[in-house]
């Protein structure tokens, strides 16, 4: 693969960011005009045939999906100098970048979250597709408070079984996840409770110095609700269970549980308070907004392709 290959048909203003799966370019669609993310591939990945035939098929399904809480897949191209995937441009920030600035979250705001997530990772799982490492850098917060998923099945090697390797961010693996098991939807509901852990606390749930022993926390430490506010416990016991059968399936039932959860605790318009929070912190570091004057974004291209070059 080469370094220096670009998609044709886009326009690269700069990059967004990079990291262990490759660098993300905001660009300009040349037809339209439309801003877009393409994310380059790194060669480990790109190179990888079992990776390429694996995500290739993964992304005929992510095309298809088209929820206001998922940072839509327009395009995946590969060619012999290189593969890339062209994203939805989400204005705003990721939740790591905002508990970074401003630590935990209040209880309504953590909530918002989850529910979004859970609603974004419904329509995945609906078309029998796992994000594999959700985790606060893949969750986009914009100025209505409201959040995205980003970076669906492209951070780790996707695969119908686990093949032995073990594939994931530690901090929010599942306990199957760690044997290399095949990664389900249950997997996701993990990650995503231990993210929600994270906003109301500020920290992840366990905190190991190395991979055995946040190996051994994930596995077989007592979920630390101690640390989170009593009305959401049962969500997080819930929620990472050590038995993926435990946890709350399909994530609309998770889903459910929580409104039923978070009307009861924090009254009928805990949601419009929670994304007033969001949308605040927001605000706060919209200098780090791919358009910081608050243009641009979360557009919509004419077409969805699937293609090689």
């Amino acid at each position: 693969m080469s370094a220096d290959w670009q998609l044709s048909g886009y326009t690269p203003v700069r990059q967004l960011g990079a990291g262990a799966s490759g660098r993300v370019l905001l660009a300009t669609h040349d037809a339209t005009g439309a801003p877009v993310a393409i994310k380059y591939l790194t060669a480990a990945l790109g190179d990888d045939p079992s990776f390429r035939t694996a995500f290739r098929d993964e992304a005929q399904l992510l095309v298809e999906v088209d929820d206001p809480h998922i940072s839509r897949l327009y395009e995946y191209v590969e060619s012999p100098q290189g593969a890339a995937i062209v994203m939805e441009l989400v204005n705003g920030v990721s939740l790591r970048q905002m508990l970074r600035a401003h630590g935990p979250t209040e209880p309504e705001a953590a909530l918002c979250v989850l529910k979004g997530s859970l609603a974004g990772l419904a329509a995945a799982h609906a078309r029998g597709v796992v994000h594999r490492d959700y985790k606060p850098e893949n969750v986009l917060v914009g100025l209505d408070g409201q959040s995205k998923l980003a970076d669906f099945g492209i951070a780790v090697p996707v695969g119908r079984d686990g093949g032995g390797s073990v594939s994931g961010t530690p901090r929010y693996m599942a306990p199957e996840q760690w044997t290399g098991a095949p990664a389900g939807p249950a997997c996701d509901i993990y990650a995503a409770t231990a993210t929600f852990f994270e906003c109301l606390t500020g920290r992840p749930p366990y905190d190991g110095r190395d991979l055995i022993t946040l190996r051994n926390q994930h596995a077989q430490a007592p979920i630390p609700t101690e640390a989170a506010p009593p009305p959401v416990h049962e969500l997080l016991r819930h929620g990472m269970a050590k038995q993926p059968a435990d946890r709350p399936q399909p994530a609309e039932v998770f889903l459910a549980e929580l409104e039923r959860t978070a009307a009861a605790a924090y009254g009928a318009d805990w949601e419009e308070r929670g994304l007033r929070e969001l949308a605040r912190r927001a605000a706060l570091l919209a200098a780090l907004f791919p358009f910081p004057d608050g243009t641009g974004g979360a557009t919509s291209l004419a077409s969805t392709t699937f293609g090689a070059a």
